[in-house]
This record gives structure tokens, C-alpha cells and sequence, in this order.
């Protein structure tokens, strides 16, 4: 079976990581989500696949290329229009067989376990079309499912009204007939219609993932993703070309990459992640479910706590960075502290597409763009977004500006 991975979207409510790169191209436990996506699909036994791409597709093909060092076969196509989901289906229609089955796949959803191999096996076991879905505290933003006893789908709503929700929603793979391309073509491409006339002339059945599971839809619920991932790991894996210099505790699952160097006093708590060639120095405080990318430098007595940084980035010493997400490259100046919680212990704000936004949470820190700097002595508002190569001046306080 080949797959058909949909990664073309702009993720406006993803701003500031999506201003500079395609949604599935952010970093959640270590890797992108894509690369996630591809290292599942292979471990199903698919290992042809397609893959649409539109918003920042270089960012994807020069990273995956065709797959090998993945592999896996990729094949790209591209929505150079964003039409919507059915548009970005149809765009590989030549690239199946007539009477040939597919997995269709939304790139922006992270579970805990593989979900491809558990709805590849719903699907052998009734021979026809399939969606997976799954149960979510609130089915308000979702695709809802309704179900009848044999466990067939017997209506999707898309975008239900306040009295309509149903208790599940489609988890974001789908096992389909290559005629659901001629169903798409007579809906003229609205994916909801579509499923709707799927369901009414052949069927489709409801593979139920009872694991945890997330579509990345705003800032915040890359650090919920990040969680999922890290929280199915057993056990620690250090690289053997990692250099440990002094008094180092590492407690839990910790995963440290090739060319590593950690300095004496540092603690990490795990689940946490080290990419390689990153350097930790003396005195760091590595707190659960923290993941440092490639090649990141993190000075003396930082502590950071619940959080990502992405590749390249630079964290000064004394500086505290709790339940945040940080982009590329970023430059982060001595003492900063990122505030992550009100003083009622109310849940926090933040703003996504200038609205500011309820995220339910408790604890949240800062979302910081590729390419930002942030001056030394700086403190940022629980909820705070900065954006891509903005720059902050350092917060001196003597001598005073204009004396």
C-alpha cells in the first residue's frame, strides 16, 4: 500500500514557527513531524509515498529529498494554490492504480503509539474503506464522527454546529479507494461532500484509536505533542561519541545524540532530548519533557523546564525558559526569564492571528520565531509571541537613556 501524506497548508494559527516553514516541519520530541509520520509509516510497511507540499516546500524536499536516507520512496506534488483538502487529494490522482487502496494522511497530527499500523489492520480485517477516529475533550474544532452499532460511519460534519457535536472525530488517516478520486472530481473537490457520498455509495468503516492523540492546531499544542511523544519512550539512549565532563546526573529516559558535550553540575531530568552536537554547560538544570536541537549552546546555571528549542539556538547564562517553544537560530541574551504562569494562577492567554486567545493552561511561557534576538535581562509575559528576526534591545538599566 502506498501513502499520500497532505503537508501543503499554511498553518496560520501557527504563527511565528509557520511564517518560516511548513507546519509538519516543526520539531516535536526531537524530530519534525513529518519525519515522525515517515519513520511510522515505514515501521507499518509503507514505503512508497507521496507527499503534497505548497506553503515552504523547499523546506521539505531539500530536507527528505526522494527518501533514501529515510528508507522510504517520496514522491512530491504541489498545491501551489491552496484549494483546500480535496484539491490537495486530488493533485495526486496519477500516482494510483485503478482498484488500488491508499493511505490518506492529515501531516499535522502526533500519537502515541503508530496509528498507520493499527488502522492498516482495521483495514485487513474488513476489507473496506476506512477512517480512524477518535475520542477529544472538545470535538467543536473537529471533523465530527457519527456511528452506528457495526461500527460504520454514518454522517461527517466538518464544522458542527454547538448543538450538533458528536463524541468523536476523524483522527486524520484514512484508508480510501482509488475511485475516490472520481467521488472528489463530482464534489468538485470538497472533501466533505466527498466522504459524505463515499459513505452513502460503498461505506466506511471506524477504526477507533483509543491512544493519545493531537491535530497541532495553535502555539501551545506543540509543547501538549511534544509530551505525547517523549511519554512513550522506556529508557535513555546516549551516543557514545557524547562527551560527559565531570559530575553529570542524568535520571530517566533521556536521549543524548552523536557530539554532544555536557559540562560538570548539569542535572537532566527526563524524558528530555539533545540533539547533536549541542553543548550544555556547567550548572544546567534540564527539566522534563525539554528538547534541545541540533547543535544549540545552553550556558552556566540556565534552567529550562517544559519546553523546545529548535536548531541552532543560543540560551545565555542565568536564564530561565519554562513551557515555551523556540525557533531557529534564535539568540537568547543572559537573564532572560520567561514568566509562565499569573500571579491567581488563572489560565493564560496568548495571541494567534492578532486575537487573543484562552489556551486553557496554567503554565505557559513564550513562542519565539526563527532568527530572533532577545537582549540580555529581558522577562517576557506568560503567553508571549515574538516574531521571526525581530529584535530585542538589552534591558540595561544605567545609564539612562539621554543622560
Amino acid at each position: 500500500m502506498k501513502a499520500l501524506i497532505l503537508a501543503a497548508g499554511e498553518g496560520k494559527n501557527l504563527v511565528p514557527f509557520t511564517t518560516t516553514r511548513p507546519k509538519p516541519m516543526i520539531n516535536v520530541g526531537g524530530r519534525f513531524i513529518l519525519e515522525n509520520t515517515i519513520k511510522l509509516l515505514k515501521e507499518s510497511g509503507i514505503n512508497v509515498i507521496n507527499i503534497v507540499v505548497g506553503h515552504e516546500s523547499d523546506k521539505i524536499v531539500q530536507y527528505f529529498e526522494r527518501g533514501a536516507d529515510f528508507g522510504v520512496n517520496i514522491h512530491y506534488s504541489y498545491q501551489k494554490k491552496l484549494s483546500g483538502i480535496g484539491d490537495a487529494v486530488y493533485k495526486v490522482k496519477e500516482r494510483f492504480n485503478p482498484g488500488e487502496y491508499f493511505m490518506l494522511i492529515y501531516g499535522d497530527i502526533i500519537t502515541s503509539a503508530n496509528i498507520f499500523n493499527y488502522t492498516l489492520h482495521s483495514f485487513n480485517m474488513s476489507k473496506e474503506p476506512v477512517a480512524s477516529v477518535c475520542l477529544t475533550p472538545s470535538t467543536k474544532m473537529f471533523g465530527n464522527v457519527y456511528l452506528d452499532n457495526e461500527m460504520k460511519i454514518t454522517k461527517i460534519i466538518e464544522k458542527p454546529k454547538k448543538g450538533d457535536l458528536g463524541n468523536y472525530v476523524l483522527s486524520g488517516v484514512f484508508i480510501l479507494p482509488s475511485r475516490f478520486f472520481s467521488v472528489l472530481e463530482k464534489t468538485k473537490f470538497n472533501m466533505e461532500l466527498a466522504l459524505g457520498r463515499l459513505i452513502g455509495e460503498i461505506g466506511l468503516k471506524a477504526s477507533i484509536w483509543e491512544g493519545e492523540w493531537i491535530d497541532i492546531a495553535y502555539p501551545w499544542d506543540i509543547l501538549i505533542a511534544n509530551k505525547i511523544i517523549m511519554d512513550s519512550w522506556g529508557e535513555a539512549t546516549i551516543s557514545k561519541s557524547a562527551h560527559l565532563i565531570g559530575d553529570v546526573r542524568i535520571e530517566g529516559p533521556v536521549q543524548i545524540e552523536d557530539n554532544v558535550e555536557i559540562r560538570s553540575g548539569t542535572i537532566i531530568e527526563g524524558p528530555s532530548f539533545i540533539g547533536s552536537g549541542s553543548f550544555i554547560g556547567n550548572n544546567v538544570l534540564i527539566r522534563k519533557y525539554t528538547s534541545v536541537g541540533k547543535s544549540c549552546i545552553v550556558g552556566y546555571g540556565v534552567e529550562l523546564k517544559n519546553c523546545i528549542l529548535s536548531g541552532n539556538s543560543r540560551i545565555g547564562r542565568l536564564s530561565f525558559i519554562g513551557d515555551s517553544v523556540i525557533g531557529n537560530n534564535v539568540d537568547i541574551g543572559s537573564g532572560v526569564m520567561t514568566i509562565n504562569e499569573n500571579l491567581d494562577r488563572s489560565t493564560l492567554k496568548s495571541t494567534v492571528n492578532k486575537k487573543s486567545m484562552d489556551t486553557n493552561l496554567n503554565k505557559l511561557g513564550a513562542f519565539i520565531g526563527d532568527d530572533a534576538i532577545i537582549g540580555s535581562g529581558n522577562t517576557t509575559m506568560a503567553g508571549t509571541v515574538i516574531n521571526s528576526q525581530v529584535k530585542i534591545p538589552h534591558h540595561y538599566t544605567y545609564p539612562k537613556e539621554g543622560r
